[in-house]
């Protein structure tokens, strides 16, 4: 049989949450979890974004920092249903979730949501593009040169960036979600490369994707280190307040070249994109088949792959190729 071996985007992506792991294909995502018991759940559900229909979203280098709103809604609400089956059972309501809830009409939940998800992004911006300002700042009487200290600020966000993922990926619970974003990456990679979506075929794929989140922040990193490079402004506080309303812009373009990494293979596009999957070699683990059973129950409540197959690689997937025996075909 034979196959491409340059992978074909499928439009599917998804992300590790608490003992398992959401994909998303356009509007529908499921998140299947491993429950205490053993037995793997799945929920399927259509994200409504609140930009629906806004023509803005469909406009190159503004769109994405829509689709960056969205996914940081749908990843927190995955993120929360996953950890509802570890919950404390004797865990009570407190009288917060209680006022929030009479307050919102029952809509409490959400509103927590809401008000972490802004929270989170505060945070980020504080730690990875004020916090980098601020201590090459200390450097300004020493160094002279702005272009030099915009390189400094740029070199430190990276390093603080950097510090970040290791430092968390040595926790033993992030380990754990680390190995599902592996599962997660083999799936997509599994069926990108025109390989049957069996638990075999997963293990044996690449747990390093272009399309990844982890490659998009650090595309963030290094689009904000070109802009705050070649825009200069006197004022300390215009300055300041310039990295935060460039912030928009930063996620616009960098979720430009995201894409474009993900649909086009030439010798640029592996260049921009080597220091990005370098670093998806800490954010993601090798998962064991137990994980690669829960992310292929999730890529199959939403997408079918066998038409993906048949339509992009020209062959028909029938029951006899459903099983973990190694494939006919040849290892890439």
């Amino acid at each position: 049989m034979k196959k491409s071996k340059c992978n074909r985007s499928s439009g599917i992506g998804g992300q590790a949450v608490l003992e398992g792991v959401m994909m998303r294909n356009k509007d529908d995502y499921a998140v299947a979890i491993r429950k205490p018991n053993g037995e793997i759940d799945v929920e399927v559900e259509v994200f409504h974004s609140i930009f629906q229909g806004s023509v803005l979203t469909k406009i190159p280098f503004i769109r994405g920092v829509f689709n960056f709103i969205d996914s940081l809604r749908i990843g927190m609400k995955a993120l929360n249903y996953s950890a509802s089956f570890y919950e404390d059972e004797d865990a009570k309501e407190t009288k917060l979730d209680k006022a929030l809830d009479k307050v919102s009409g029952g809509r409490g939940e959400s509103i927590l949501m809401g008000i972490t998800t802004v929270f989170s992004i505060v945070l980020a911006v504080g730690i990875f593009i004020l916090l980098p300002y601020f201590l090459s700042s200390l450097l300004s009487e020493y160094v002279r040169n702005t272009s030099l200290l915009s390189i400094i600020e740029g070199d430190i966000r990276i390093l603080i960036f950097f510090i970040y993922v290791v430092g968390i990926s040595m926790m033993k619970d992030i380990h754990r979600l680390y190995q599902y974003h592996g599962a997660e990456h083999k799936c997509i990679n599994c069926i990108e490369m025109g390989r049957p979506l069996t638990v075999h075929n997963v293990m044996r794929s690449s747990r390093i994707h272009k399309r990844c989140g982890t490659s998009f922040l650090f595309f963030v990193m290094f689009v904000s280190i070109i802009l705050f490079f070649f825009i200069r402004v006197d004022s300390p506080m215009l300055r300041l307040g310039l990295r935060i309303l460039l912030i928009p812009v930063i996620a616009g373009i960098s979720y430009e070249i995201i894409r474009l990494a993900g649909r086009t293979d030439n010798i640029l596009v592996r260049i921009i994109s080597a220091p990005g999957m370098f670093l998806q070699r800490l954010t993601t683990k090798e998962p064991d088949e137990s994980m690669a059973e829960v992310a292929i129950k999730s890529v199959e409540a939403v997408f079918d792959w066998k038409a993906y197959l048949k339509e992009t690689f020209g062959y028909e997937v029938d029951d006899s190729w459903m099983t973990d025996e190694p494939a006919s075909y040849e290892e890439d």
